[in-house]
């Protein structure tokens, strides 16, 4: 899945788990049992996705930091250590496309 368009569908999950917060919240929702139990239900399953993305987008600004920074950094260690923060970002991107796919799978 490309960034763009993983991210696209997470914003638009991100949307609609802050509506679920806001509606199990609501007197009316928490009166009509069957209706809350689905509503949090779905707001546990969102809330996992929404932490879920936060890595995501902090994995994929760590590597546009990382490459940004050895462009202009001239100290060998300091280089050293953005290399190996660099290569475990770019490590787990994939794998954190791989959780939210799965995350995204109906249960």
């Amino acid at each position: 899945m490309e960034n763009n368009t993983l991210l696209d569908k997470l914003d638009g999950l991100v949307s609609r788990f802050e509506e679920v917060s806001t509606l199990i919240t609501d007197p009316a929702v928490i009166a009509d049992q069957k209706r809350y139990v689905k509503l949090t239900k779905e707001y546990k399953d969102l809330g996992k996705i929404v932490e879920a993305r936060k890595e995501y987008i902090g994995c994929l600004q760590n590597v546009a930091d990382a490459k940004e920074m050895l462009a202009i950094e001239d100290d060998a260690e300091t280089k050293e250590m953005l290399r190996e923060e660099l290569s475990e970002s770019e490590k787990r991107i994939p794998e954190l496309e791989e959780e939210i796919k799965l995350l995204l799978v109906p249960a």
